[in-house]
């Protein structure tokens, strides 16, 4: 479908063929095989004789009974229901939906690191070592601070892994505090990584201007209070341009300053947090540099330390010895580990790859056009959908459902009728603090004819609000399956199978 057509009502299979897929276990039939092998020489074992009793099964797994061309023509056919970042533009706002250089994925596939075993010898992975040992370092450039580790497998498991690291530098001082001041524009992984560290958790309100105060901060900051965890910029698309201020008046009492990155598509090459005065970053490599989104993973949740923290660092971190590079496990005072192995490799080198490619002035760039495009689209819908806060924004505009509440329209109503123009929905209902949020984030890598049809279908979307809003709130039309009951989905899940003896 042309994106910018406005589309039918009656849709499905309309354009080119669209199949009906059932489950695996409908395909199969009882017998059916999808391998061929010889006879086996090695006469047969009897599992009863080998494995403690307590280990074996008393019933056969349920598994579906599935020739090879079931099983390709299956999972071919769910593949052709996909929409990913290669199919078409996702403004999934604080994800960072961004295209996927495909010389990633090549140097991702490169059988020397493809096929390394984790436990193997130093000497046999002394390439692996040098490229994590780089990536560490340039992580620590580019954000300011002093060392890293790449181990944590996810961006909620690298702000775990920092609040580790803060919790044990206030316990070495006699004292591992109490509570974590956390703003209410911060991401939501923020407040379960804190109580999953043993604090309190204390919610700081936004100001009007959609940043957080610094006098927010000193009405609340005490010795008891361990640090701040504070998304910059925030979950509203804003910088928050009290940083400095608020770093001095968190350290001022002795508490450390915790930077959730997820967001720094914003500002690579253009500011480092760590001159801010944070003193721990997470980075989303997954989001900043291009290492694949999908399905809860994998992911790659970097974390960046000044010298204070350093010494916390998860074990092992990498290290160079004279002109070889080698695991550095003599770090007394480390958090310990947080992965198993070595975090995500393939991600790692992922990110390396980008890193190389763009180089310093490539990041540069990636930030000024996130931040170009993200305005562009504020500037031409802010006539159509509210705007939660109408300023020039970073990389990332929130707007809300406010004006098409009047017609009886919602933003999930809107989200729906956008999957009949060809996009994915963009964020929805977060930020929390912004009713009916609608959360946009087009990234740098999006071209400006693209935006220019995704503003046409929005625009075209907010009439339908105004003059058709039956047609909004029936939305979505044309895909293969219409509306679904959510709830009811994720509560009470349908397992279909076809039983082996029926």
């Amino acid at each position: 479908m042309n994106m910018i057509d406005k589309p039918k009502k009656a849709g499905p299979g309309k354009r080119g063929m669209i199949f009906a897929e059932p489950t695996i276990f409908e395909r199969g039939a009882p017998g059916r095989q999808g391998y061929s092998l010889p006879e086996d020489e090695i006469p047969a074992a009897d599992p009863a004789k080998e494995i403690d009793a307590a280990l074996l099964r008393h019933e056969a797994p349920l598994l579906p009974e599935v020739s090879e061309l079931d099983v390709v023509r299956h999972f071919t056919r769910l593949s052709q229901w996909n929409y990913s970042i290669d199919t078409g533009l996702t403004p999934l706002g604080s994800c960072t939906m961004k295209y996927n250089p495909k010389v990633n994925e090549e140097v991702a596939r490169m059988s020397g690191f493809v096929k390394l075993h984790p436990q193997a010898p130093v000497a046999d992975i002394q390439g692996a070592l040098e490229l994590m040992f780089h990536l560490q370092h340039y992580l620590a450039v580019i954000s300011g601070m002093d060392a890293a580790t790449l181990q944590p497998a996810a961006g909620a498991q690298g702000e775990f892994a920092g609040l580790l690291m803060i919790r044990a530098h206030h316990a070495a001082q006699g004292n591992p505090r109490k509570k974590i001041l956390i703003p209410d524009s911060a991401h939501g992984t923020n407040p379960a990584s804190a109580a999953a560290c043993g604090y309190k958790v204390v919610t700081l309100k936004t100001g009007p201007d959609g940043v957080l105060s610094a006098d927010a901060v000193a009405a609340a900051m005490d010795e008891e209070t361990a640090g701040i965890m504070i998304t910059n910029p925030n979950t509203l698309g804003l910088f928050e341009t009290h940083m400095a201020e608020i770093a001095k008046l968190v350290h001022d009492k002795g508490g450390l300053v915790y930077c959730d990155g997820a967001n720094q598509n914003a500002l690579v090459g253009m500011a480092r947090v760590g001159d801010m005065g944070v003193d721990v970053l997470h980075f989303n490599l997954h989001k900043t540099f291009t290492t694949p989104h999908g399905g809860g993973g994998p992911g790659s949740g970097a974390v960046a330390v000044k010298k204070v923290l350093e010494p916390y660092l998860p074990v092992p971190t990498v290290v160079r010895r004279g002109e070889h590079f080698d695991w550095d496990y003599d770090r007394p005072k480390s958090i310990g580990k947080v992965k198993a192995f070595f975090g995500n490799f393939g991600m790692l080198v992922r990110a390396y790859t980008y890193i190389r490619e763009m180089g310093a002035e490539g990041l540069r760039q990636v930030s000024q056009r996130a931040v170009l495009n993200a305005n562009y689209v504020r500037k031409s819908l802010e006539a159509d959908f509210h705007l939660a806060y109408p300023q020039v924004c970073m990389h990332e505009c929130v707007f809300s459902d406010k004006i098409q509440k009047k017609f009886g329209v919602t933003t999930a109503d809107i989200a729906k009728r956008m999957m009949d123009y060809g996009y994915h929905p963009p964020t929805i209902y977060f930020p929390l603090v912004v009713p009916g949020a609608l959360m946009v984030e087009t990234t740098e890598t999006e071209s400006p004819q693209t935006l220019d049809r995704f503003i046409k279908a929005m625009k075209e979307i907010a009439r339908e609000c105004r003059e058709e809003p039956e047609t909004v709130k029936a939305a979505p039309h044309v895909p293969k399956v219409r509306r679904l009951d959510e709830v009811k989905a994720a509560k009470e899940p349908k397992f279909v199978y076809v039983p082996k003896n029926p």
